[in-house]
């Protein structure tokens, strides 16, 4: 019974990945293996979650008090994932974290080991400016979009303007991105989360669209609140006399490293952004496939 319940969640996941690679042109005789290449990827993700309440130990920097309702899938797994849609992870990748819900939604979990990162400047920040930097950046990087024939985008608003607090070494900030082409009715929204520490920092990358945003930010702020830097690892343990320094402040967060990274998953050099849409919807409904399942057998176990 468990295994046939299995087989359709890990089916209905397939074929979600089938249907978003097929604008990719794949050979018609490669469908059935990626179809089972798929299957297997969301089974082994499936096997590896780990549901709160529970605690994720990231390296040794700190944890993610897990809450409730909440599905985590531990690096290697979770980088299978990324890889089979077509976007690229390193040794900075955490996790992925999933809802246990009918939201469509995921997050992305990374550390950056960039030193301490100075946040004096959050006191001068000027919201217009730095949303004038993420639409340069992003007009910069449209060129090699053009090379390549995919789709321009552009930054038209904030969702979320930026907002550091000093107390808690977090920061939050969003901006949408559009397709220029005007293709896109329900462009896709990254809800970009920080907390500080001594030696770097965890960002959480809440992937979602801008219609559902709004409902989901509060899971967002929840999954932030829950990350704490284990103790000699905390933003004020910092030693001015031995810590590396960052190369950058905190508004190379939101301004220029940001103008980067804008759109993950939708991003071009890390995704394919022709598809991404396609490919984001399909990969929080497949996870949401998965959790169904894994809820069902524990209850079945228990």
């Amino acid at each position: 019974m468990l295994g046939s319940r299995w087989i359709r969640a890990a089916a209905a996941a397939a074929a979600l990945f089938a249907v978003s690679i097929a604008p990719l042109a794949l050979a018609q005789d490669a469908q059935p293996e990626a179809d089972e290449a798929g299957k297997a990827v969301w089974q082994a993700a499936g096997a590896a979650m780990l549901h709160g309440p529970n605690t994720v130990q990231l390296r040794n920097q700190g944890q993610l008090a897990l809450p409730a309702g909440y599905g985590f899938v531990p690096p290697k797994e979770g980088a299978a994932v990324m890889d089979m849609l077509g976007n690229q992870t390193d040794e900075r990748f955490l996790g992925l974290i999933f809802p246990e819900s009918e939201a469509n939604w995921f997050v992305t979990m990374d550390y950056e080991p960039s030193g301490y990162i100075k946040d004096d400047d959050a006191k001068d920040w000027n919201a217009d400016e730095l949303l004038q930097s993420l639409k340069d950046g992003t007009d910069a990087s449209n060129e090699h979009r053009r090379e390549i024939g995919v789709s321009e985008i552009e930054v038209t608003r904030w969702v979320e303007r930026p907002a550091y607090d000093a107390a808690t070494h977090r920061l939050v900030w969003s901006a949408e991105a559009r397709d220029k082409s005007g293709k896109e009715p329900d462009p896709v929204v990254n809800y970009n989360t920080y907390v500080l520490g001594r030696e770097g920092y965890v960002s959480l990358n809440l992937i979602t669209s801008a219609s559902t945003v709004e409902a989901d930010k509060p899971a967002a702020h929840e999954l932030l609140a829950a990350v704490s830097f284990n103790e000699g690892k905390r933003y004020s343990d910092f030693n001015a006399s031995t810590d590396k320094v960052a190369a950058y402040g905190l508004a190379a967060l939101v301004g220029g490293i940001a103008a980067k990274k804008l759109g993950l998953l939708a991003a071009i050099g890390v995704f394919v952004a022709k598809f991404a849409k396609v490919l984001i919807v399909g990969a929080a409904a497949a996870g949401a496939a998965i959790v169904k399942f894994l809820k069902g057998r524990n209850a079945s176990q228990a």
